[in-house]
């Protein structure tokens, strides 16, 4: 049972855009001591297009032990090629990740069967929890709710990742499917009212800068605390919408390193927050009561 706040952490790097393993540590610390609920690594937070296979197993690796079984740790295994997505699911139980994170693959633009079966075969191949993650804004397909509907019966599917920023859509699946599937926002600005209206948890990018913050708002909106919930959603509103000015994990990053958490290493094709969107980062995080 995974709920609240599930921070989708970024991968920290170097200026020479090598794996900063000792930023990683640190970070994972932050996270347990904060009170957030989970970890995900190497999801599209933790720039999974551009690391390289080995290092995306190894940091799934290296996750796991800073976390030391005090919080699920949710490995991001997806693919746009099922053979791949089996390959790194597997890595990440034999590393013993509690669950897998699987985005439905992207750019090959599968069918609705297609997607069945690409699950399908992921849970026949690795005995590991997984949790569906439809994002079609980055993926170009998207993962429906009937489709959603017949995936549930897979002993492994235990949960989905909505980050459409439909609430509505969350409501469909809820419909279909009953309790038989857990419902995680993917979308940080719908996320409160998606989890008052029933939804488990949320997988973050805003908690990467306010992971105490985001613990305490997620747990009361999972509690049905309405008025508690949005008060203390109302200051993350400004990071909910300006993380995503330019592509994630880009905005996250240039304000963690603002922070001191983290190096401004980043890999390209992705590149540092363009200047002109920076003052808006930073009133988003002035607001937020993190820095002055």
């Amino acid at each position: 049972m995974i709920r609240g706040s599930i921070v989708a952490l970024v991968t920290p790097m170097r200026s020479d855009d090598a794996i900063d393993w000792e930023g990683l540590d640190a970070l994972v610390e932050w996270h347990v001591e904060s009170g957030t609920q989970g970890i995900v690594p190497v999801g599209t937070t933790g720039e999974s297009p551009t690391v390289t296979p080995g290092e995306h197993c190894e940091i799934i690796r290296a996750v796991v032990e800073l976390v030391k079984g005090r919080i699920p740790v949710i490995a991001g295994t997806g693919a746009n090629s099922t053979r791949e997505a089996i390959e790194f699911t597997a890595s990440a139980k034999d590393s013993g990740a509690d669950a897998c994170l699987l985005v439905t693959p992207y750019y090959n633009k599968p069918t609705q069967e297609g997607l069945f079966l690409h699950h399908k075969a992921i849970a026949k191949a690795v005995d590991l929890p997984q949790i569906l993650y439809n994002v079609p804004g980055r993926t170009a397909v998207d993962l429906l709710p009937e489709t959603v509907a017949r995936l549930v019966d897979l002993e492994q599917v235990i949960g989905i990742k909505e980050a459409t920023g439909s609430v509505s859509r969350a409501a469909d699946i809820r419909a279909l499917c009953g309790q038989a599937i857990d419902i995680y926002s993917g979308d940080d600005a719908t996320a409160c009212e998606l989890m008052l209206q029933g939804g488990q948890g949320t997988i973050s990018v805003t908690a990467n800068l306010v992971p105490a913050m985001m613990a305490e708002m997620a747990a009361a909106a999972v509690a049905g605390d309405r008025d508690t919930a949005e008060r203390l959603n109302q200051p993350l509103m400004g990071l909910h919408e300006q993380l995503f000015l330019e592509a994630n994990p880009i905005p996250v990053k240039w304000a963690l390193a603002q922070m001191g958490r983290i190096n401004s290493g980043i890999r390209l094709p992705l590149t540092t927050l363009s200047q002109h969107h920076q003052q808006a980062v930073r009133s988003a995080m002035i607001t937020a009561g993190i820095i002055l």
